[in-house]
């Protein structure tokens, strides 16, 4: 059942453990409190599991592994619903604000007396469709137009599922930094509201709002354990996941926060590049990965802040793990619980699986049999019928 991953081709690199507290000041406490206490109002608000994968790490030799499966999260399927919705949420109430003249609380700008303003501020982004959803939901709740541009190779199931919720969906040529290219464009030239899970220099705020909404996941995380991890996995994209489990991971636990690897396609390597170059890098993206939501060539400025102190190991993965990945949380070893995740959820899953069989891979990582792993099942199915195919494959 392992096997794809004991022989797999795996590159590692060590991070470039910058001395700062980037951690801290990057994104604080008082931003991950204030996300927090907006969204666990919201309707529909529930923890998401945190699955014991016992079976499994003892098939790895480790202490334990825990899967947080973010799949039933507000009904819309991944992590994103949490950060792309609460930062439409704040930018509608810093617009709202300039206008009246004073902090409008985040818990009036749904009242009607706003809907005419609400109304005309757009909201845009660029997306591999699960942040899409998310802001398109967030716009659909405050009576805000919302574009989402998609890129060539986006699923078609993806797409309407951005449309459910009254966005407007643009296909782009290209990869997602086309598209991505094409939101900061029509942007500027319309004076819409970028929403991206993405900064650059000028652009901070909002990527961090939705790095905060992100950290109810961790909250919910810690709330459950006893004790810290000693590893963390977390497949990354342009990185706003990762530096926000991460910093909200120290933040709470300190000195014990655990050790951190970052897992990436082998064909959108990144952060891998901007580890060995140490600093911020692009890795041009010649091939679409199936793991469309980590498909990102160009880092985020502020998670690299993050990243870049406190990330210990950067590995990258081969396109021929994702399908036995998701089949193996599908199918998985008996005893564990079965669990229906996207292609994007699994590159922790399948990094960790080839450290924990791989000898050399393993000392390099540090684990052993005491090890306790966190990983973060940012998915559940998004396409359901990429998933069909992956898991009746032999």
């Amino acid at each position: 059942m392992l096997s794809n991953f004991e022989t797999a081709t795996v590159a590692h690199t060590k991070g470039p453990r910058l001395s700062g507290q980037a951690a801290e000041s990057v994104i604080n406490s008082k931003d991950f409190d204030a996300a927090r206490v907006e969204i666990t109002a919201w309707p529909g608000y529930a923890p998401t599991p945190l699955v014991e994968l016992g079976n499994l790490a003892a098939k790895l030799s480790v202490g334990n592994v825990q899967y947080k499966h973010e799949g039933p999260r507000f009904g819309l399927g991944s992590f994103k619903a949490l950060g792309g919705s609460y930062a439409a949420f704040r930018v509608l109430q810093r617009e709202l604000s300039k206008a009246q003249g004073y902090t409008v609380p985040l818990a009036e700008i749904s009242d009607e007396k706003f809907s005419d303003f609400a109304s005309r501020t757009t909201v845009v982004s660029a997306t591999d469709g699960n942040h899409g959803r998310a802001l398109a939901w967030g716009a659909q709740r405050l009576g805000m137009p919302c574009r989402i541009y998609i890129h060539a190779e986006v699923a078609e199931e993806r797409a309407e599922a951005i449309r459910s919720f009254g966005a407007e969906v643009i296909r782009v040529d290209g990869d997602y930094d086309a598209s991505l290219a094409m939101t900061r464009a029509e942007a500027a030239a319309n004076n819409w509201f970028i929403v991206s899970d993405t900064s650059w220099p000028g652009y901070t705020d909002t990527p961090r709002d939705v790095m905060a909404g992100y950290g109810v996941m961790v909250h919910e995380i810690n709330q459950e354990l006893e004790c810290a991890p000693t590893h963390v996995f977390l497949q990354a994209g342009v990185g706003g996941l990762a530096a926000a489990v991460t910093a909200a991971l120290r933040q709470h636990w300190g000195a014990d926060s655990p050790r951190v690897i970052i897992v990436e396609p082998d064909l959108a390597p990144c952060l891998m590049a901007s580890a060995k170059a140490g600093k911020l890098t692009v890795a041009p993206i010649f091939n679409e990965t199936l793991m469309a939501g980590l498909s990102c060539g160009e880092p985020s400025q502020i998670a690299w802040e993050i990243l870049a102190e406190e990330v210990s190991d950067f590995m990258t993965i081969p396109e021929s793990l994702v399908a036995p990945a998701v089949r193996l949380m599908a199918k998985p070893i008996d005893g564990d619980p079965a669990l229906e995740v996207g292609e994007s959820a699994i590159a922790g899953l399948a990094g960790l699986i080839c450290a924990a069989t791989q000898s050399g891979l393993r000392d390099k990582v540090g684990l052993d049999e005491s090890s306790r792993v966190l990983l973060i099942g940012s998915e559940g199915v998004t396409d359901r019928s990429s998933f069909n195919e992956m898991t009746a494959a032999a």
